[in-house]
């Protein structure tokens, strides 16, 4: 008797580990990776209801630099300057969260944890945290968040913003020393753009 009771001590404290895992605590991971000291760069795939776009960003901690075949985007934690390829202009703005979230898949380390509902379901490989927003006001009212197990990696961001989801693919995660200038429009490196301030 003594042995099935240990025995089934050892079952319940195993079951118990195996589902520890919150869907508050894999995001917090999946923070923690973005988060690097010292920034980390990725491959993404962009389709749904804001057209369809591959291309690489850089970030480090909010900020963000990502480049596509049409723009690229810089974002130093406040100002935010986009290029346009085909008309050579660079706008200069102030982003919400909202509108961060919507070019920056991994923005969403900047919102879970104000505003949002969480559950979370599992495959053999991966977390999905599904987030839904508290309030009508929230600009992105629900996320799926899929997060690799072994590496804590994000690997898709989906969101709805009014009633178009969009969905992030992403790839090829890994770390990098950025330094902050990376974040930042150099001018020098568009004599021939016209720069429109926004703000």
């Amino acid at each position: 008797m003594k042995k099935i009771v240990f025995a089934m001590t050892l079952l319940l404290a195993a079951a118990t580990t195996a589902y520890s895992q919150t869907a508050q605590s894999v995001l917090d991971k999946a923070a923690s990776v973005i988060n690097a000291k010292n920034g980390v760069e990725a491959n993404f795939k962009m389709t749904g209801g804001m057209g369809n776009v591959s291309g690489t960003i850089s970030v480090k901690g909010r900020k963000f630099q990502a480049t596509t075949p049409v723009a690229t985007m810089w974002f130093d934690g406040k100002t935010q300057w986009t290029w346009l390829k085909k008309n050579d202009e660079v706008s200069v703005t102030t982003p919400t969260e909202a509108q961060l979230q919507a070019i920056n898949p991994y923005n969403f380390i900047n919102m879970y944890k104000d505003g949002y509902k969480m559950t979370m379901s599992t495959s053999d490989t991966e977390y999905i945290v599904h987030l839904t927003a508290s309030s009508t006001a929230k600009k992105v009212q629900e996320m799926f968040i899929t997060i690799n197990k072994k590496n804590n990696h994000p690997t898709q961001v989906k969101m709805l913003q009014g009633k178009k989801w969009t969905t992030f693919d992403i790839t090829s995660l890994q770390n990098k020393t950025l330094d902050d200038a990376v974040f930042r429009f150099n001018a020098k490196d568009y004599p021939t753009a016209e720069v429109i301030d926004l703000r």
